[in-house]
């Protein structure tokens, strides 16, 4: 696209953007903004980074509007804990510190006092962290309950309809279903198992982690619905056992 063009779409005029190309004028933290939005490209990355230096491959992605690594090629830090005897802990991030995960959650200070725990039946060679889940949107989880979750750091090993805990810039934790988008690598569909909530996308670059669902922890026991066949054979066995106890009686008589 010519600098006419861009500055068009940006309205800009074609002075101010050959200004910010070349070297010669700083945009204003409006403009700023404005070419942040346009690029699909952080603010935070688009101040600090050398993007003269993006492989060919990181720039297609950015055309496609995927600007983070989803499939976990470069190193994504991870702050943790560990035990007294340098063992792998899970952090349990409790209802009042999720609020400032989204900012604390590579912070040292704010991973350390955190409260841990371990769980001997979980992978020694993953990573495990422990959510609290609110609201009533992802039954059997009740409200209450902590999710433990895997780290992931490969997101294209997401299967679709299963559930991972996503770490979002804007809604910060969330336990949702996710589903890819059909010819879209830029967005995946989150959904809940209650009906009542409808299904939502978020955008990759929106997205800070995601973990996997393996287990939760709560104190409130699920109800159990008996499907109406297997409710019928329970019936009907209870019905023969007391045929043949009445058989028994009337015989031992």
């Amino acid at each position: 696209m010519s600098q006419e063009d861009v500055a068009q779409k940006l309205e800009f005029t074609r002075s101010s953007y050959s200004g910010y190309e070349n070297g010669v004028a700083e945009p204003s933290i409006e403009n700023l903004v404005k070419l942040s939005n346009y690029f699909k490209i952080p603010l935070d990355d688009m101040i600090k980074k050398d993007l003269s230096i993006l492989s060919e491959t990181e720039w297609e992605a950015i055309n496609k509007g995927v600007y983070v690594d989803v499939k976990g090629q470069k190193l994504r830090i991870l702050t943790a804990s560990i035990s007294e005897q340098n063992e792998e802990v899970i952090e349990m991030i409790s209802e009042k510190a999720r609020a400032g995960y989204t900012l604390g959650y590579a912070d040292p200070d704010y991973i350390k006092v955190l409260p841990t725990f371990q769980l001997p039946f979980l992978k020694k060679d993953k990573k495990y962290r422990s959510f609290p889940i609110s609201g009533d949107s992802m039954p059997p989880v009740s409200s209450g309950s902590h999710v433990i979750g895997e780290y992931l750091q490969n997101w294209e090993s997401i299967k679709n309809g299963k559930p991972y805990i996503v770490i979002t810039k804007e809604d910060g934790i969330v336990f949702k279903i996710i589903n890819h988008v059909s010819g879209r690598a830029d967005v995946y569909q989150l959904s809940s198992t209650n009906p009542m909530y409808k299904p939502y996308f978020v955008n990759v670059n929106d997205i800070i982690e995601i973990w996997k669902f393996v287990n939760y922890i709560s104190d409130d026991l699920p109800e159990v619905t008996i499907p109406e066949n297997d409710l019928v054979k329970s019936v009907r066995g209870i019905q023969n056992q007391v045929n043949e106890l009445r058989n028994f009686i009337q015989k031992d008589a």
